[in-house]
């Protein structure tokens, strides 16, 4: 079971490839109803107000809690999805089982 280390530094491009390699299934990052550019920072799309940081998920987190955990620290919206990125996991699903 793989932890993720998330930090306003990293690209969305490396994000979703962490994302990705952690749990299989697929990060859908927006800036507002637009997807995020691969090549911008979190901290460059993050809301003004949010607190930045840095965030540790594992493959316990539900993947609801994750979503809003991401909201909250970054400001940034974000969606599961499943690993062919077809439609949108279920947020009661752990993080592991959404790749599955």
């Amino acid at each position: 079971m793989a932890d993720l280390s998330i930090s306003g530094k990293m690209k969305v491009k490396t994000l979703k490839a962490n994302f990705k390699e952690a749990y299989a299934s697929t990060l859908r990052v927006y800036v507002g109803k637009k997807f995020a550019d691969d090549d911008a920072t979190l901290a460059s799309i993050r809301k003004a107000e949010a607190k930045g940081g840095e965030v540790k998920v594992n493959g316990k987190m539900l993947v609801g809690n994750f979503e809003k955990k991401i909201s909250e620290e970054f400001g940034i919206i974000i969606q599961v999805a499943t690993p062919d990125d077809s439609k949108l996991v279920d947020n009661t699903m752990t993080l592991t089982a959404s790749g599955k």
